[in-house]
Formats: structure tokens, sequence, C-alpha cells
């Protein structure tokens, strides 16, 4: 994916221009902010609360992190590790770490540890083959009616379970111009799609002015319904969210935010503060949490989250089975463990307060929800449903079946066949593609087709005649 800053030069009142020597070159500013060490993270630093220092001053480097947390000397691996998958940990974020090793949650999202150099061949850089399903460079359409822009490659945070561990951090660079064009271009010539999810990388983590440049080209697409952006930043970097931020934001509205809380440590007084700005200016929040091993696989965590979630306004939305990627094995859990979870919310907390349990499926096959077996059994009169607490109810059915309605929609009738057509009338049957059964009857068709030509020399000239007249 070819991607490059855009050059621009800041000034805005919370965003002050960069002093001395970090000034917006050639490269752009998100370089300039690696030039100089960090200083050591600490809370009484006079520029604690501002975001731009707190990027600055990320732990980059392993003499970065044993400087903050001497203990961690002996773990050599951690430098090889970060060669290969970046590490960036904001101040900030390095300031929940209560325990100086990997029994605490915050520490293994966010420093390498050797187990990330597993590689079993089930793992892909790219399992959800979202590189196959890009049409333009920087924006990729997977579900008829939605996509997903890839703003910027650079995160404030390098989570060590990221699904885009082959592009995030290696070049810290945004989307172009050109891109941006392009991907507006694409968006006017298919006006199926009706959401746009800016995601990355962390769109939060650029500059007010570039971050409203991408918002204003989205939502210039007149079919374009509903924008949503896809950040960390309000969990690993709270001071980002800013009144001018959520400002310039709300001018585009309808604007959905969806972060990123894994873990009930992670919710704090300046990540309350920060979500509680963008929902005062009306911007909706959902939550997507990943399912880690020794980390949030322990369904009271989870109902710890969501409960502090929903203080938060902030909407439970997914609970990702953790992808298929390279780099994570060591986080990766049963899906049984993922249904276990599920079981235990319902009943507990509110469905307001219950994610979906989803599975992004490998081969772009996108996202697959899993459930607890609620309906026990089923039959034309009657359906035998059970509740969370073990107890069985009979659900009648109606006594003379309602007529179906006609499909409406055009849409209905133009898209490929998923099962609700089958349930619903519309399809007779979906076919897998490429199965070896179909590649069978193909082979026994094509000959059919060529023994009747040999037989009877008119058939083909007759077919031809037929498939090239328009009116049959």
């Amino acid at each position: 994916m070819e991607t490059s800053i855009i050059n621009e030069t800041l000034a805005s009142k919370d965003e002050p221009p960069l002093s001395g020597t970090e000034q917006t070159s050639a490269s752009g500013p998100a370089t300039a902010l690696q030039n100089s060490a960090p200083e050591t993270p600490s809370r009484q630093h006079p520029k604690w609360n501002d975001w731009r220092w707190q990027i600055r001053n990320r732990i980059r480097t392993f003499q970065d992190l044993t400087d903050f947390f001497p203990s961690l000397r002996s773990h050599s691996s951690i430098a090889k590790v970060a060669e290969k998958y970046p590490m960036a940990i904001t101040p900030y974020y390095a300031s929940l770490i209560k325990t100086a090793d990997y029994s605490d949650p915050v520490l293994q999202m966010s420093v390498p540890q050797g187990q990330e150099m597993f590689a079993p061949d089930f793992l892909h850089a790219d399992p959800l083959e979202e590189e196959e399903d890009m049409p333009v460079p920087g924006l990729v359409h997977r579900y008829r009616d939605r996509a997903l822009l890839m703003a910027t490659t650079m995160c404030s945070m390098y989570c060590r379970h990221c699904t885009r561990k082959r592009v995030a951090g290696y070049e810290e660079s945004s989307i172009s111009v050109c891109q941006l064009n392009e991907i507006t271009n694409y968006l006017h010539a298919h006006p199926e799609v009706k959401d746009v999810v800016i995601s990355g990388g962390d769109p939060m983590t650029l500059p007010t002015s570039l971050l409203e440049r991408i918002l204003m080209a989205v939502r210039s697409v007149p079919s374009v319904e509903i924008i949503r952006i896809g950040t960390r930043v309000p969990v690993v970097l709270p001071q980002r969210i800013t009144n001018e931020l959520t400002q310039m934001i709300a001018k585009y509205h309808p604007v959905w935010v969806n972060t990123h809380f894994n873990h009930p440590n992670e919710i704090t007084p300046e990540a309350q503060a920060a979500c509680a700005k963008l929902a005062n200016a009306g911007i909706p929040l959902g939550n997507q949490t990943v399912l880690l091993r020794g980390i949030n696989d322990v369904p009271q965590v989870i109902e710890e989250l969501c409960r502090g979630l929903v203080r938060m306004r902030v909407r439970p939305y997914y609970l990702f089975q953790c992808d298929l990627v390279r780099g994570v094995e060591h986080f990766r859990t049963p899906i049984s463990r993922g249904i276990e979870i599920m079981e235990y919310l319902r009943g507990r907390l509110s469905g307001l307060a219950i994610p979906a349990f989803v599975v992004d499926a490998p081969h772009g096959g996108g996202k697959i929800p899993l459930l607890p077996n609620y309906l026990v059994s089923t039959s034309p009169t009657n359906t035998v449903l059970r509740n969370y607490e073990g107890m069985m109810v009979n659900y009648p059915e109606p006594v003379e079946p309602m007529p179906r309605a006609p499909a409406t929609s055009p849409a209905l009738r133009t898209s490929s066949p998923g099962v609700w057509d089958l349930s619903a009338g519309h399809a007779s049957v979906i076919v897998p593609a490429g199965g070896q059964r179909q590649k069978r009857r193909a082979s026994r068709k094509s000959h059919r087709t060529l023994a009747r030509e040999d037989q009877h020399p008119e058939f083909s000239s007759l077919l031809e005649s037929i498939m090239s007249d328009t009116n049959n």
C-alpha cells in the first residue's frame, strides 16, 4: 500500500507549531516527531496534557523502555521483536502499568514479547485479505454498502495484538491528496456505499486540519450517509480529544466513533473525560474489544469492562475473536471461551451492555456472529427456547402463517443471494464457487455440449444465433 504524508502547516489554538528543529519538512510533520530523544515519562511534567508532547515522547526503543521500567532489562528479546513489529507507547499509557511484568494487562498489550515471533503456517500477514478487497489504494470495499478508508499507518500506541501488524508503524505516514481524490471518485462511482469507516493506523493521530480534509472529502459524496471513525486514542492518548477536535468532527454529522477498550484498567478519569467530550458533542460511541488470552478472557473482567463502558456512554459493540495474524498467536483463545463469556453476560447485563461476539473470518469472509444456542427445537407448530437460567419454554408458532410480503428493494434482486434470500424465497440455491463437484459438473456440461455439436452441427449455429439475439 503506497502512502505519503501530506505537507501541512499546523496552526490552531490546541495544536501549537512544533518548535526548534521540529518543523514540517518534505517528509511531513509525522517524521519530525521522532527526531529528539523522549523525556522520561512523568505525570508531573508540565506538558503532560499536551497530546503532541505525548506523541513526541513515546517509548520507541528498548533503551527508552528500560529507562522507565528498569526491571525489564533482562528481557533482551524485546529489542529483537521491536525490530520486526514496531513499538510505541505513549507516556500516559505507560503510566497505567501497575506491575512491570507480563502479568500486567496494560504491559502485555503494549510491550513486545518473544512469543510474537512464533509463526505457525495457519497465521498470515493479512488474514482478512483486506488488500484483495482494495479496489483503489487505501480503500477496502468488502461489504456491499460499507467501505473502510485507511487514513494513516501511524498509531500513538502500537497494540501487540494489532490485525494490521504488516503495515502499522513501519513508516508513519498518511494518505496523500492523490489517493484521497481517487477514493472520493470511487465512492462517487459506487453509490451503494452508504457507510465509510475511517481507520488506519489511528486517524485521530492526524492533525485536526488533515482529519477534517478527509471528513470533508467523504462527506462530499452524496450517497455516503454515515461516517465512522475507528480510534484507540480515547484509551491510549485521551489528551488528543480536545474541544477543537470534537467541534470539528461535529460539523460532519452523522459521525460515529468506535473506540477500543480491552480491560477495566484502561477506564481512567482521563479516558472518561475524553469520551464525555465526544458524547457531549453529539457523537455516538461504540467499543470494539478483542478477546485476549491472559488479559480479558475471564467473564467477570468483560462484565466489569462493559459496565464501565456504558457508564461512559460507550456502547459495547463487538467482542472480537483474535484474528489469525502473525505475531498474535499467544493472545488467541478458543472460540468456546468467547461463547462461555457470552453465556455468562446474558442475564447479568442489560442488552445495551452486551457486545456481539464475532469472528472476522479468514479469506475475507467478514464478521460472523456467534452466540450460545438458545433454540432447543423447532417445528411448524412449536419452538422450544431456553433462557440464560436454563429454563425451557414452548413458543407456539402462528396457526395460520401470514403470507410473506414481496421484496420491493431493487438491491435485493440485484445483489448476490445470501442465506436470507433462500429463507425468504428470493433464491433457490447458493452454490459455492470453485468446489470440486461444481468443476466436475461444468466439465460434464462442456463435454455434452461438444458431443451435441459433433452429432448435430446445426446446433452450434442455432445456439450462437439465440445467444446473439438480444430479444431472447
